[in-house]
């Protein structure tokens, strides 16, 4: 018996107490198996698979559909704490209610989440703490706007236009001489943009848009700014309102629509049509940042592709944007990250770096310093920046504005420490701050937050836990990839949404931390650079000359250092994968599974990519444990004949050249992590035509449609995952063209979908967008600000002091 219950998964405590009365003895012999498992907190799927059992060995298809099992089915966590059940529902995505049953009486009460969480605290051992410092952001949001339902979350932007555009405008004409006072501040290098001091009140502004409309009207449309710019200037108008006639009259008509009759569409495109965004500074303090050399160094991978990828299309639309504007104007954009002198073969020892397929675009290397004021050397683990983050901003700062000779318009903050940065860069500048999560720690480790004393010295979640509550609350706007890293599933929680509420024992509880529903959130999706993954049928742009490399790599001989296992018959198609070698990446549970089944290892041979193969040369203990057990199980497995395992660093062009060279052998890829924000191989793989398998945990749920564009498996299940790639490669043999099928399906999905061109338009949209809101209105949450800066110095700082450095 499976499935889902059939209820509406809306619960009234009165309706479930009256079924519990009178169904005591099934709710009772519930209630009875979940405290026999002697466990104090139990997962959903836990409280879920107890239940199911149950119905099937008593073949209570009643109890199946009930009340109770609408309840169950929904509740993301239990806590047992005899007599009483405690259980954390969330009815619907991002919307959460606590509850508790008395296993004896079936009375059932609603309680508050500060009590769910004190009960938490409990059972690990801390005492009850009547005055434990409670966070709650909640009253510093009040009467600001928020979305309501949940397919909206992501679309903050959207929802921010209708709603704030209908407020700000009706306030007696005061939006518009906002509006008019937005557009008088914008200058670049002294020269002043947009509207002169002839415009003073939104009356002239409405004039000289008539008299710009009818002049421009007796102008052909490809004229240039610069032929009309002297009767455009008498009439109160600067450059920057477009490169030519048509241009300009188009901003314009934007503008002359707005201040008829304001609509959300027309102000994000009027918004767009402003030249607002000249330099950004990027910020990713942690890992190996560099250009060549890099990838698969501790703490470095697909955060590095990503921004790289990301500054050559935001320079691109920068580019395009400023010169339909009529400016020419080069940006800037600074990746600012930390410089280790200790670099190795990599350039991170240097301070300034040109970052190839750019004009204007740099990676600013600023040093962490101890105590002292002296450089540290060395590499230092992204769960040990703590302590070295507020100087590192303090130095950023200098090296940044002397580098721009100006402040930034925007600045991105990139993963905790990044974020982090941000928030302090941004405060003590004003300038828009956007952060970009790439992969919350806080989901990948179970209990992690409640854990938290146990783990501390390795992880320092503590830290990092407080970095990302001020980071997200202090954030303009925040980009994710995929809905689920901001509000999950209805099955299961977002990264962000794990924020809501939670508890550190001994430390803080979070009664309100994150709202999901808060229109800072944005979905914009990356892509793979369409420059160097592109489809193996695309044979004119392919690289051959890489190929005789290539064949070495796959089929070479164990000879190698960097290398174990040889395949014996090179007739099979490859299974690759490629990932840093990390317990979250789970390469080591693929080889696990391959390992153990017959049927899959008579199909394929297994290509992996990932770390080193020799644990004296990684310095990360995470990768080492990882290490170690890829040569256990290879051992154990006898995998040497059909598993290919290369510790080595491909270079873009390489690996992109490997994706298509593992497709033209009819292979496939696979992503078995345990949970993937997003999935930039899953991208790269598919842009190159190789038919992909990936986690179910995270983006790839998005971004594949299973068979369609590829499969999803459950890493949590290897025999079941191994069957779904057996049954593929199957299929291939008794079907030819269903590899083409699957290979196209991804092609087509990536080009609709994901790709750096639309995410950089997106991207600025945004910044734009929400720079407008931010001057207009009280966007800067003022209270709110203080209250985490309270957060940051009687908390943060007390925490990253405590940090070995």
């Amino acid at each position: 018996m499976t499935g889902k219950p059939s209820g509406n998964g809306d619960f009234v405590t009165d309706v479930l107490h009256d079924y519990l009365k009178h169904h005591r003895d099934d709710t009772y012999q519930i209630l009875r198996r979940y405290i026999g498992l002697n466990k104090p907190f139990l997962l959903r799927s836990e409280l879920w698979d107890e239940f199911v059992s149950f119905c099937e060995e008593n073949d209570n298809r009643e109890l199946r559909n009930s009340p109770l099992a609408d309840l169950i089915h929904a509740t993301q966590e239990g806590a047992v704490s005899s007599p009483w059940i405690y259980l954390a529902i969330r009815p619907r995505v991002a919307r959460w209610k606590y509850q508790r049953i008395h296993v004896e009486t079936m009375d059932i009460d609603t309680i508050s989440v500060g009590d769910y969480l004190s009960v938490k605290e409990r059972l690990v051992g801390m005492d009850q703490d009547e005055w434990a410092l409670e966070i709650d952001l909640g009253p510093f949001n009040r009467g600001f706007p928020k979305l309501r339902e949940s397919r909206s979350i992501g679309r903050g932007v959207e929802f921010m236009n209708r709603k704030l555009s209908s407020q700000l405008f009706q306030e007696d004409g005061k939006g518009f001489s906002k509006l008019l006072a937005f557009l008088k501040v914008h200058q670049c290098h002294g020269v002043q943009l947009m509207l002169n001091q002839s415009v003073q009140d939104v009356r002239g502004l409405r004039k000289a848009l008539r008299q710009a409309s009818d002049f421009l009207s007796t102008q052909p449309d490809d004229k240039k700014w610069d032929a009309v710019a002297v009767r455009m200037q008498a009439i109160g108008f600067e450059i920057g309102w477009g490169d030519n006639v048509a241009r300009t009259k188009s901003s314009i008509e934007l503008l002359s629509d707005i201040l008829e009759a304001p609509e959300p569409v027309s102000l994000e495109r009027f918004l767009g049509h402003i030249p607002m965004v000249f330099n950004i500074v990027i910020l990713s303090p942690h890992g190996y940042f560099g250009q060549s050399d890099v990838l698969g160094l501790p703490d470095t991978g697909g955060q590095v592709v990503y921004i790289l990828d990301q500054v050559r299309a935001l320079e691109k639309e920068m580019r395009r944007r400023l010169s339909a504007q009529g400016l020419s104007i080069d940006p800037q954009i600074l990746v600012v990250t930390r410089l280790i002198p200790e670099a190795g073969n990599t350039t991170c020892d240097q301070p300034l770096e040109e970052i190839m397929g750019t004009q204007n675009a740099r990676i600013l290397r600023v040093p962490f310093r101890n105590k002292a004021g002296e450089v540290v050397p060395h590499w230092i683990s992204r769960f040990e920046v703590w302590p070295y983050l507020e100087r590192f901003a303090i130095d950023v700062e200098k090296e940044v504005m002397a580098e721009l000779e100006s402040r930034p318009d925007l600045i991105i903050g990139n993963y905790s420490d990044g974020a982090m940065v941000a928030s302090m860069l941004s405060s003590k500048l004003k300038v828009t701050q956007c952060n970009i999560a790439h992969a919350l720690e806080k989901n990948k480790y179970l209990f992690s937050d409640l854990y938290w004393k146990e783990n501390d010295h390795k992880y320092h979640f503590s830290c990092q836990f407080t970095a990302d509550l001020i980071a997200m609350n202090t954030a303009d706007f925040i980009i994710t990839s995929t809905y689920q890293e901001i509000a999950g599933k209805v099955d299961s929680i977002g990264q962000y949404e794990s924020y809501s509420a939670f508890t550190m024992p001994g430390l803080f509880r979070v009664v309100n931390g994150v709202d999901m529903f808060d229109p800072k959130f944005n979905i914009v999706s990356p892509g793979a650079d369409s420059e160097v993954y592109f489809s193996r049928s695309e044979t004119e742009r392919r690289l051959p000359g890489l190929h005789d490399e290539l064949k070495e790599l796959i089929f070479g001989s164990a000879d190698r250092d960097d290398a174990r296992g040889e395949f014996l018959d090179k007739s099979k198609p490859i299974l690759f994968t490629m990932a840093r070698l990390d317990r979250i990446k789970n390469i080591s549970g693929l080889i696990e599974w391959y390992g153990k089944s017959e049927r899959l290892k008579k199909l394929v041979n297994v290509l992996v990519v990932a770390g080193h193969t020799n644990p004296d040369l990684s310095g990360d203990n995470e990768e080492r444990e990882q290490i170690a057990l890829m040569h256990e199980l290879m051992n154990v497995h006898e995998l040497d004949g059909c598993v290919r395992w290369l510790g080595v660093h491909l270079e873009k062009n390489m690996s992109a050249e490997l994706y298509r060279y593992v497709a033209d052998m009819g292979g496939a890829f696979v992503q078995p992590a345990l949970f993937e924000a997003f999935g930039l191989t899953v991208i790269e793989a598919m842009s190159s035509g190789l038919p992909t398998f990936a986690t179910c945990y995270g983006g790839p749920l998005e971004i594949i449609e299973h068979g369609i564009s590829g499969f999803h498996i459950d890493p949590n299940h290897g025999e079941e995952s191994a069957t779904i790639i057996a049954d593929f490669f199957e299929k291939t043999i008794n079907d030819a063209p269903y590899w083409r099928k699957i290979s196209e399906g991804g092609l087509e999905r990536v080009k609709s979908r994901y790709t750096w061109d639309l995410y950089a338009e997106r991207m600025m949209t945004l910044s734009c967008v929400y720079g407008f809101w931010k001057y207009v209105t009280n966007l800067e949450r003022d209270e709110n600000r203080r209250y985490l800066e309270m957060l940051y110095g009687l908390q943060f700082r007390r925490l990253a002091e405590n940090v070995p450095h």
